[in-house]
């Protein structure tokens, strides 16, 4: 089910957040701080050598005993491979391209589709490993959140700070309702500046 917009009385907020190395009583309690009744785990490979509480079947475990729901969702995973004839030229780094481009494919679509309504439902908030959203694929997936869905995106900091989401200045939605990167504006690091 595709969230509307249009009929929705209030924006659905989502939120976002990298483990970096903050283990299970750190997580808990920027969590429960910031409100969060659901993870939905958007790494490509759920796990870690360096952090066994951040693990799919950890996670699994310790976040329900916290009261917060836990999920991982394949299909917004990151590591995904450019196209060759990419429109998104707004990237330099690679691994952003490539995720750019598989926004616009029928596995992300519908895997947003899925996530949205479950914000708007309950505070939610997607995680993959890295700390520093602007370095993440979580800024692609805030961006088409805000562009595409018309969503408020909040950047969850480790200590607790809530930064607003302001989409990649290459970005822009096509006229089908799919994003695209293909401005000429070289990219810039955010700020934590809420």
């Amino acid at each position: 089910m595709e969230y509307d917009p249009v009929r929705s009385t209030t924006p659905v907020t989502l939120l976002t957040f990298g483990h970096g190395t903050a283990g299970r009583e750190e997580l808990a309690g920027l969590l429960h701080g910031a409100g969060v009744e659901a993870v939905v785990d958007v790494r490509t490979a759920p796990g870690s050598r360096r952090n066994p509480d951040v693990g799919r079947e950890a996670l699994q475990g310790w976040l329900p005993e916290e009261g917060i729901g836990y999920r991982w969702e394949r299909r917004l995973g990151g590591f995904r491979k450019v196209a060759a004839d990419s429109p998104d030229t707004f990237w330099e780094n690679l691994s952003f391209r490539g995720y750019a481009g598989y926004t616009r494919s029928p596995d992300f679509l519908a895997a947003m589709d899925e996530l949205l309504p479950q914000a708007a439902a309950m505070p939610t908030a997607v995680m993959c490993s890295e700390s520093v959203w602007w370095r993440c694929h979580r800024r692609i997936i805030a961006d088409f959140a805000v562009l595409a869905r018309q969503a408020r995106v909040l950047h969850l900091g480790h200590d607790g700070r809530l930064a607003e989401h302001h989409p990649t200045a290459g970005a822009r939605l096509r006229d089908d309702g799919l994003l695209v990167y293909d401005r000429a504006q070289p990219p810039r690091e955010p700020t934590m500046d809420l």
